[in-house]
């Protein structure tokens, strides 16, 4: 069941009385620049999936040696 005007309007008086009609703009503008990234790091996510995969794999490799390095100058 969708809000109908009245719901909408009475949730925007709450909102204006919670937080002061100077905020509301400043509070929808973060939220909207909060929207627009998490849609840009999802496409991003998509785009560097397979250089992720490498950045990982090269990671792992750079720290199997050094392990390896710390165990014999234990000994």
């Amino acid at each position: 069941m969708a809000p109908g005007p009245l719901q909408i309007l009475l949730i925007i008086l709450v909102i204006v009385l919670i937080f002061g009609a100077s905020r509301v703009p400043a509070i929808a503008e973060n939220f909207a620049k909060g929207i627009n990234s998490f849609k840009k790091g999802l496409k991003d996510d998509g785009d560097d999936s397979s250089s992720d995969t490498k950045v990982l794999a090269k990671a792992e490799a750079d720290t199997k040696p050094k392990k390896a390095a710390k165990s014999k100058a234990g000994k």
